[in-house]
């Protein structure tokens, strides 16, 4: 004879049923746990979003991540943990969009406001060349005389001589002649012609 024997009737049928779903729910529940990671760093990239521009700069995926990270709080309140990290998720890579947008338009008004500034720089040198080049020496203040006048040539000086480069003494004994090429040897020199006071 059974000792446990199941009450009969519909209603004993219908409480065993909410029992199981019950059981069910909860273990489903306890499966799965809060998926706080995914909630944190997706508020940090929203955040990041935020400083980096995007408001200015990507305003659509901005929302479009605010609006998943609003969903994932919602789902989590009600302890719809695994919708939530989805959402969390969903709302981390739109706020990682969002931002290298945000950094891309910056960068690009940046070379724009660059660029500006070069081409105001230019017309302003390019208004200035001619004022300067068609101005007159009269024009220049007695002052400014030597501002205007281009440089003049540096006179040319001797440079003085190296004191190794002086002449020698001529030696002793005297010059010793060669013969010319067409005088016989043995025969006496020619004589020399007369020097006029120079170097030999």
């Amino acid at each position: 004879m059974p000792i446990f024997s199941p009450p009969a009737g519909p209603f004993c049928r219908i409480c065993t049923a909410i029992a199981i779903v019950v059981l069910l729910m909860l273990g489903g529940c306890a499966s799965v746990p809060p998926p706080n990671d995914a909630m944190n760093l997706a508020q940090t990239q929203l955040q990041a979003a935020r400083d980096a521009g995007a408001a200015d700069y990507a305003p659509v995926d901005l929302g479009f991540a605010q609006d998943k990270f609003q969903q994932a709080q919602a789902a989590m309140a009600e302890r719809k943990y695994a919708a939530a990290a989805d959402l969390a998720e969903e709302s981390r890579a739109d706020s990682a969009l969002a931002r290298a947008k945000a950094r891309l338009g910056a960068a690009r008004a940046q070379i724009q406001s660059k660029v500006r500034e070069n081409t105001r720089l230019r017309e302003l040198g390019q208004q200035e060349a001619p004022d300067a080049t068609q101005q007159n020496p009269a024009d220049v203040p007695a002052g400014n005389a030597s501002a205007a006048a281009p440089p003049a040539a540096l006179p040319a000086q001797d440079m003085p001589a190296p004191a190794a480069s002086a002449l020698a003494a001529p030696p002793a004994t005297g010059f010793q002649t060669v013969p010319d090429a067409g005088q016989q040897p043995g025969a006496a020199p020619s004589p020399a012609p007369a020097s006029s006071g120079g170097q030999p």
